[in-house]
């Protein structure tokens, strides 16, 4: 087997992605301390056509050599925008119709691999610290809480690798429901 190369993977150019039908799929970083995790998250959502990013609270953003360097352009092709107060975005977002999922361990949380997403539902999924998690604020505000089962003795995952399983759940999941 032959491994492919860059140029024959067949894929999208800035202008083809901006127009690109997106995923109804929202990221919500709730203060992201590490540079490099908000880049990993970028290039995730690229590769998933997240529709767009919320940088919140402490989290920073873009341009930066330190979210360049680990999104690999993607911040240029992703839709982002910097809110401030992580509870008032959830808010408007629910006033919008999105259902906003906070991805944390909680009493009465969904594991992630018994949820299953509604068909022309938009979601708002919210990461949150590397140590502290989702404000407790936010969890209490969200529609839904869903819970990475994990089996090992660690109590969590990094915040890029929560993402990329989550998206990549998700985003599975509703390819599959339409």
């Amino acid at each position: 087997m032959r491994k492919l190369k860059n140029s024959e993977l067949d894929r999208l150019n800035i202008d083809e992605f901006k127009s690109a039908k997106k995923t109804p799929l929202i990221i919500i970083l709730d203060n992201i301390r590490s540079l490099n995790n908000i880049g990993s998250v970028f290039r995730t959502s690229d590769a998933f056509l997240v529709d767009k990013i919320y940088l919140c609270g402490i989290t920073a953003t873009p341009p930066h050599n330190d979210i360049r360097k680990t999104a690999l352009g993607s911040t240029e092709t992703v839709d982002w925008e910097y809110a401030e107060n992580t509870a008032e975005l959830v808010k408007k977002l629910q006033t919008e119709g999105i259902k906003v999922i906070s991805i944390e361990q909680a009493e009465n949380a969904t594991l992630l691999h018994n949820f299953t997403p509604q068909h022309n539902s938009t979601y708002a999924l919210v990461f949150g610290n590397e140590v502290k998690g989702v404000t407790q604020d936010v969890v209490d505000a969200s529609d839904v809480v869903i819970e990475i089962p994990q089996y090992g003795t660690k109590h969590s995952l990094n915040i890029s690798v929560s993402c990329g399983v989550v998206v990549w759940d998700v985003f599975s999941k509703m390819r599959t429901n339409n």
